[in-house]
């Protein structure tokens, strides 16, 4: 008999220090590795929201503003899930306050997931699961693969999909549906 796997908590994570590229999923401490794709996708989005939607909302017909956008930040979602998204974001009119701490308590609006040989059977199936029981309403997958960005929201019986976005689309992908976005950007194409 093979002895029972000791659980990994909060405090185990903490441990590692902010600088640790990991998370905890499951009571399990996993690292994080990145491709230069999946770094190029996860700044093109960064670089396309923050500067539109990470700021105070505006009334002057500027950016749409609203939100709080972060990269790679870790975030409580139960003792035994603090999970890393590629990006996240709050609604600033339900968090006034810049989400602050190590890791971050506040669950966000909206999670983004950049698929990568190593994380993807994780982020399509713990993670999910957990953001899902977290209400986390919007939850993005970046296939770069594929080349698909699939915009899911959430429901009562699981994420429903609402669009997949391709390198040739201009799409208005909720919840930033205010601006539209060349997709093929993500996937390192040219607008």
């Amino acid at each position: 008999m093979s002895p029972a796997r000791k659980l990994k908590d909060l405090d185990d994570l903490v441990a590692l220090g902010e600088d640790a590229r990991a998370e905890l999923v499951d009571g399990e401490i996993c690292g994080i590795e990145t491709s230069g794709e999946h770094s190029d996708a996860q700044s093109t989005l960064n670089g396309h929201l923050w500067p539109n939607f990470g700021r105070p909302r505006r009334g002057d017909g500027g950016p749409p503003g609203g939100w709080w956008i972060y990269v790679e930040t870790n975030i409580t979602f139960s003792l035994r899930d603090v999970l890393r998204p590629d990006l996240g974001g709050w609604r600033r009119d339900r968090v006034p306050s810049r989400p602050t701490g190590f890791p971050v308590r506040e669950v966000p609006d909206w999670v983004c997931e950049v698929l990568s040989p190593s994380t993807a059977r994780r982020d399509l199936n713990e993670k999910r699961r957990v953001y899902h029981g977290a209400k986390v309403d919007h939850y993005w997958v970046v296939d770069l693969e594929k080349e698909a960005l699939t915009a899911l929201r959430w429901s009562l019986d699981g994420y429903v999909i609402v669009g997949v976005y391709g390198p040739g689309d201009i799409a208005r992908v909720e919840p930033f549906e205010a601006l539209e976005f060349p997709v093929g950007l993500v996937f390192g194409r040219e607008a």
